[in-house]
Order: C-alpha cells, then structure tokens, then sequence
C-alpha cells in the first residue's frame, strides 16, 4: 500500500506547536574539551585523532536524564548530533569502523537516545554533519577526487541507516555542506542531495529537513541569533548557553547566557513563528554541567506558567511591545512579555482592535484598562515590582484578533488625535 504523501502544513504541525527543543553536541571532541571544532582548527591528525576512540567510554552516560532535562525545561523535541565534522558516529554503521560501537565504548548511542525521547513523549531529531575532516577529498576536492567520491558515498550510505535503523524520525538536521571554493549553488549537486533527501523522504515521509544540504527543503536554521523567516516558513534558531565558539563542551566557559536571556530569545522566536533549540553540550562522561541544568530548569518553570504564551504562536505583524517588551499572538489573544517591568502603568499604541480583559499569568489576577487615541492601550493598577522574576506576560484578550492601527496621518498623534482603537 502507498504512503499518503504529506504536505507541508500536516507535516509542519507539531513543530509549530512546539516552539522550543534540545539541541546536543556530544562525541570524541567533548574529551578534548576545547570545543567540537579541536581537530581541525588544531590540525590534529587523524591517526592521533583517532586514538580518542579508544578512551571514549563515557560510564554515566545516560540517555533518559537528557531526554527527563529537556522535558523538565519544557522542550518538546531534541536533536542529536550522530556525527559531526570528525566522522565520529555514535551509532552503529556499516560504511565506517569509526563508531561508537565499534570502539571502546561498544555502545549505539542513538539508539539509547531514541529510546529515551519516546519514553519522554518527546519527538525525535538527527543531527548528521555531511563533512568529514578525515577525508583528503574535503579538503583538496581536485587533488584527490576518489576521496571526496568516498566521502560522498559514506553520507549517503549513512544517512540511510539512521533513516531505516531506529524507527520513526521527526527531524533530520544537516550541516557541513560548504566546500571550500565552491559556490553554495553547486553544493546540492556535489553531495547528490536531492536523491538522498528523496530517499529520506521515501523511509519517513512526515519527516522535517533543515536548509544546509543546499536545498532549502522545510527549514531555515538561523545560528546564534533570531531572525524570523518570512511569514509561513519554517524557522528554527540555534543557538549555545554560552559563547558562540563552541557547541561541544568547553571546560571553562564563564560567559553563560542568564536565563532572562534565554527567554527572550525564546519570545522573539514564537513571536516569529520560529522555534528555539537550545544547546546543551555534555561532558565527556555524558552528563550535563550544572550550570546548564540549573538554567533550563529555571524556563521550564517559568514555561509552566506562561507557556500558552509561548507554544502554538502564530506569526506576530500587528502588535508592538514599544520599549519594554514584545508581543507574542494565538487567534484572538495577545500575550504581552515585559522584559523591563515600567511600574503601575504600562502602554502599548497602535492597538486597533477592541479589548474585552487582561490578566497577569503570574498571579491570574484581572488588570485594569483603558483604549484612547492611536490604539493607546493603557494598563493600570500594575504591581510596582514585575510579578515574575525574569520575564511579566499580561495576556490580552481581543474581540476578533489583535489588529494594528493604520496611522494615514503620522502627525495627528501629537494633537491627541488619530483613528480610534475601536
């Protein structure tokens, strides 16, 4: 019997209604502990390279805490990296002896990870580097062409076994696609994505395919900031808890991002219609810094009061936070995130559409309103200091969804004047 092919929307579904995952860079280079970028920028060869392997045996690995972390921070799917740019696979392969399985470890950490993510209600992404450093071919495609030939093969050969070895896969997230000297054009062509990605398509056709294979496919992946796509793309930011350099664990990274931060980055995500994946990069034990944990605790609970404000947001073009926030939207209601709390009293302008009520998440008490000249909408009787430590959100309920006024005399403002919020 055929497969019913889906379509975009059916397949985007769930990853709209999300808005916020795990993203994970773990393998031979967490031992390093210089950041997954050591081999290369390094230059370490690959013999020695190769002799981490024999040391990678991580005994507190341990797949169900990362998946019962990203549950506790209100992440509703992870993503993992099954091979990075070294070639290290943490799962069991065929076209490579350089895997987890078939080294110290003799482990298929996939699969554990797998396991772990159902177990956890959460969905399922693979993080698979096209690249692999160890090739001569990558790096001078000219000089030793049957090289890069192989290295194109091991990728297709790959990416096919963690399509048809471990079960339903919800998002497949490449990288490593650039080649040095060639235009971003050709890439596609060079890998044979566009075979691959339809065999992938063919094996799990709900899937969700990232941008960095050439092809554009569902998702663009904005990295280390968020840029909203336009409207009706699918977007996803990336992004590190701490300095943008390093992905995989670093051993002394002070310059953690606070949790503040981290919400707003989310905010501006959903109010985009994007998504955050946020980056934890474990130690080379496989447990995750505390540092880490401590922070995604710390949004998972803020998540549990305000997460309506947060999941299943729609694209926002109509309302402004001004200089104290930003709006988040979902059918008729607007959800104001303050991030710089202004006291008793707090103003949006532009708002056309009609108010029926507004409450503070936080404490579900009713704030009290008024609708004046140019969309003021005015909220009074606030507490003095923020009800929420780290980010207010005031939840605006709208007869007939959040609309912006149209301003056709910019100046009339200053009178007091101007269309009417109604």
């Amino acid at each position: 019997m055929a497969t019913k092919k889906l379509s975009y929307a059916e397949r985007m579904k769930w990853f709209h209604e999300a808005r916020f995952g795990m993203f994970i860079h773990w393998g031979l280079y967490s031992q390093l502990r210089r950041g997954e970028w050591a081999m290369f920028v390094e230059r370490i060869p690959k013999d020695e390279y190769a002799r981490l392997a024999d040391k990678f045996n991580p005994q507190k690995f341990d797949a169900d805490a990362w998946a019962g972390l990203a549950a506790e921070a209100g992440m509703k799917y992870m993503v993992l990296t099954t091979r990075h740019h070294d070639g290290f696979c943490l799962f069991d392969s065929q076209a490579s002896d350089f895997t987890s399985v078939k080294t110290a470890a003799k482990r298929d950490f996939v699969a554990e990870y797998v396991t772990a993510c159902r177990k956890a209600g959460l969905k399922v992404g693979f993080y698979y580097s096209l690249l692999d450093w160890r090739f001569p071919g990558y790096h001078n495609r000219k000089k030793y062409p049957e090289s890069a030939k192989a290295m194109v093969e091991q990728y297709h050969a790959q990416v096919k076994e963690l399509m048809t070895n471990y079960g339903k896969i919800d998002v497949l997230w490449y990288d490593g696609g650039w080649l040095f000297g060639m235009d971003p054009a050709d890439m596609a062509k060079f890998w044979g994505a566009r075979t691959v990605n339809a065999m992938v398509r063919s094996l799990q056709p709900h899937i969700i395919i990232n941008n960095r294979s050439g092809l554009n496919e569902d998702l663009d992946t904005p990295e280390q900031h968020v840029t909203a796509s336009k409207q009706g793309r699918g977007w996803e930011s990336c992004m590190t808890i701490g300095d943008s350099c390093g992905w995989g664990y670093i051993r002394n990274n002070p310059n953690m991002k606070s949790v503040t931060q981290l919400l707003q980055h989310l905010v501006f995500a959903a109010k985009g219609a994007g998504n955050y994946l946020l980056n934890v990069g474990p130690k080379p034990d496989g447990t995750i810094r505390k540092s880490e944990r401590i922070r995604l605790k710390a949004m998972g609970d803020w998540l549990k009061t305000n997460g309506e404000a947060i999941y299943g947001s729609e694209y926002n073009a109509a309302l402004s936070g001004g200089m104290i926030g930003e709006w988040t939207v979902k059918g008729t209601t607007g959800y104001w995130h303050i991030f710089r709390w202004p006291g008793r009293e707090a103003v949006a302008a532009n708002v056309a559409s009609k108010v029926k009520s507004a409450t503070l998440l936080a404490t579900g008490k009713k704030v009290k309103f008024r609708q004046e000249h140019n969309g003021r909408l005015v909220l009074t009787g606030l507490p003095k200091s923020p009800p929420d430590l780290h980010v207010s959100v005031v939840k605006v309920a709208f007869e007939g969804g959040p609309r912006a006024v149209k301003e056709r005399d910019p100046a009339k403002w200053l009178e007091g004047e101007g269309p009417e919020a109604r």
